[in-house]
């Protein structure tokens, strides 16, 4: 019985790992679209992906790029992220290592004007 709970976190870790998005699915429902959102290490957000692997946001600029079924951001000088990403219809969850560590809803173009 004490190896019931690991039986059941290994059959469930495929069912999660089906679910992310594959790197040309991230591409084809993000570049050229705005994600507005918020992560749980640095709060709330919205950025627009532009098709040349920029990102702008209100007052900063980084670059996006799809690596295997992930996406990475560059901001500034600071090291590449990359999560995986779970689309469903207009909700965009980034999933990193340690699970979810945000949300986000897709807004077509870039309604903001970055």
């Amino acid at each position: 019985m004490r190896y019931l709970p690991v039986v059941f976190a290994l059959l469930a870790w495929p069912a999660m790992a089906q679910d992310l998005a594959t790197g040309a699915k991230i591409k084809s429902a993000l570049s050229g679209n705005t994600v507005q959102g918020s992560m749980q290490t640095s709060g709330a957000y919205t950025e627009f992906y532009a098709a040349d692997g920029t990102i702008k946001g209100a007052d900063y600029i980084g670059s996006w790029s799809i690596k295997g079924d992930q996406m990475c951001f560059v901001y500034n000088d600071s090291p590449e992220l990359c999560w995986g990403v779970r689309i469903a219809g207009r909700q965009i969850t980034w999933v990193g290592a340690d699970g979810d560590e945000g949300t986000g809803n897709l807004l077509g173009g870039n309604p903001n004007g970055f």
